[in-house]
């Protein structure tokens, strides 16, 4: 049974668990998990607006039954990253753009997204992006080490297509090279990003994506902000201040920001990574150290600078070397 998570403000609340429902006071906020009935199909929320509220990490009380139906698609993300997801969907979101996933893999975060839009009681649409393909150590790392039967070939589009069946309703799978294609979705009110594995595709999904967010409510994953070898993310962040502002650090290494004002022509241009040198990115890197030290995340930026000044001139994540073995 699939536990739907509702969220009502009060100043006060009276802590005890009735049969049938678990109240859950955090941060002056009572959070809801009720089972589905006739008296409530859906999700009955009134939806945050402040994003102050993610200060408080209020993803952290999704109860481990909304996720069930989510834990048969294998992902790489850490599970306070899927209460993350799951939230957004669920809660943040208000249906007034789309959700689009960049780099999907065979669906892991997708499947954490779509189960919150669908308890959500939102018609929220989901397009997930990938090549869809998978190598042999991917496929013995992420899907047979986690109950996939093992299969000939690399092409996983079946399998997540397979995966993803109990939300196929509200899902577009779009295979290919993510820059190669045009969006024309209209708003997209949250955007994951697990695709810029190098400075020029960092730079082309912008243009493509971000002058489609909407100001001051739509939020951007970089679901790899923290890695050691994608340093080019942090730099297009500082770079575009004025447009995206932290909301959250979420462990394994996703950061979130809000879309303080759309990106125009002129914002891009500004944020464009590709040809910054070693020495301007390891400035925004220390930039972004400071700006974003309240999260705590200091060792995570040094092993960025570190991973920087052991690969010169690298713009691929792939091919970085780590420090102590370059």
């Amino acid at each position: 049974m699939l536990y739907q998570l509702s969220y009502t403000p009060k100043a006060d609340c009276d802590l005890r668990r009735p049969r049938g429902e678990i109240k859950r006071r955090f941060a002056g906020f009572v959070w809801f998990c009720k089972k589905p009935d006739a008296t409530h199909p859906v999700m009955d929320i009134d939806r945050p607006s402040a994003p102050e509220i993610f200060a408080h990490a209020p993803w952290a009380h999704v109860a481990k039954p909304a996720l069930a139906a989510t834990k048969a698609v294998p992902t790489m993300l850490g599970p306070q990253e899927q209460q993350f997801y799951y939230w957004l969907t669920s809660v943040w979101t208000r249906g007034d753009g789309a959700v689009v996933d960049l780099g999907c893999c065979a669906g892991g975060s997708t499947a954490r997204l779509a189960a919150g839009a669908a308890d959500s009681g939102l018609n929220t649409r989901i397009v997930a992006y990938d090549r869809f393909t998978a190598a042999e150590p991917l496929k013995e790392t992420l899907l047979y080490a986690n109950g996939i039967e093992t299969f000939a070939g690399n092409d996983i589009l079946p399998l997540a297509q397979q995966l993803l069946s109990p939300w196929s309703d509200r899902i577009d799978l779009i295979p290919g090279e993510i820059e190669d294609n045009a969006w024309d979705g209209g708003p997209i009110e949250l955007l994951v990003i697990d695709s810029a594995k190098t400075a020029d595709s960092l730079d082309a999904q912008s243009a493509l994506f971000y002058p489609h967010l909407i100001a001051g409510q739509s939020v951007i994953l970089h679901q790899d902000f923290l890695h050691w070898s994608q340093p080019w993310l942090a730099a297009q962040m500082e770079l575009m201040s004025d447009y995206f502002t932290p909301l959250a650090c979420v462990p394994r290494s996703t950061v979130a920001f809000l879309c303080t004002t759309t990106p125009d022509a002129d914002a891009l241009a500004i944020g464009a990574t590709a040809d910054l040198s070693d020495a301007d990115l390891q400035a925004l890197i220390a930039a972004a150290r400071t700006r974003m030290a309240p999260f705590g995340r200091d060792d995570r930026f040094q092993a960025m600078a570190d991973g920087l000044a052991a690969n010169p001139g690298e713009r691929v994540a792939w091919k970085f070397r780590r420090p102590d073995r370059a």
